[in-house]
């Protein structure tokens, strides 16, 4: 392996360490419930689930464990429930 990769390797290490230097904008993900996988959506608009509870809650236990996944690296007024 060349330094210019053992370099590029130890700043993946530091970055996944430091967190909050990573902020997601959207992304869409497959969250495998008790009962039915479920898609999870993050964008502009916040958070969208396609499960009963966020369409009549606007939040769920889906939502609620990816904002604890992602801490710090959701944009300012998203925060973990």
């Amino acid at each position: 392996m060349d330094y210019g990769m053992i370099g590029k390797i130890e700043k993946a290490k530091r970055y996944a360490q430091e967190r909050e230097r990573i902020r997601f904008e959207s992304f869409r993900a497959t969250f495998d419930g008790d009962n039915n996988p479920h898609t999870v959506e993050f964008g502009s608009q916040g958070w969208k689930c396609d499960c009963d509870f966020f369409q009549s809650r606007g939040v769920c236990s889906h939502t609620m464990a990816l904002e604890r996944v992602l801490e710090r690296m959701l944009p300012v007024g998203v925060e973990a429930t």
